[in-house]
């Protein structure tokens, strides 16, 4: 079946690196219609923000509009990244040059696995800009995230 929907996501995430806490922010736009979701993670890192909310965001999609073309438009570079490198992971199995399992190796294989089941474009976003048509749900992801672990953080 052919994908009937264009869908747009915008996602961030956020941590706070001393204590661990972390945040993500995905924003859906199917049709007119704008989905937020959300959530925070207790030891994690940065990394595993940004991949958990774009997996969190394709797995709405899945369960919600299977049939779509999804756009994910994220600041990270290292998100952005994994596509390229899906292949040298597979043939390292997951490993370093050095032998150790690569970071994340376990979202890192969710999302990837997510991606050959959905057609999904990574689209990198610079991160930070100012306000325009282009960049305002990035911005607001971020904002989200980054409120959402200020939070968490307020609540120890």
């Amino acid at each position: 079946m052919l994908p009937t929907k264009a869908i747009q996501v915008y996602t961030d995430g956020s941590c706070h690196t001393k204590l661990c806490i972390g945040a993500w922010a995905a924003i859906i736009f199917i049709g007119d219609v704008k989905i937020i979701l959300s959530g925070i993670e207790k030891n994690t890192t940065h990394n595993r923000m940004e991949l958990i909310a774009v997996i969190k965001a394709i797995e709405y999609i899945q369960k919600n509009e299977p049939v779509a073309l999804v756009t994910v438009v994220t600041d990270s570079q290292y998100v952005t990244g994994l596509q390229a490198r899906q292949q040298k992971f597979i043939v390292q199995n997951f490993t370093t040059n050095k032998g150790n399992e690569i970071s994340n190796a376990a979202l890192v294989k969710e999302l990837l696995a997510l991606l050959d089941k959905v057609p999904v474009t990574l689209q990198k976003i610079k991160a930070h800009q100012k306000i325009s048509a282009e960049t305002n749900y990035n911005i607001e992801a971020d904002k989200l995230s980054r409120s959402l672990v200020r939070q968490a953080v307020k609540g120890l």
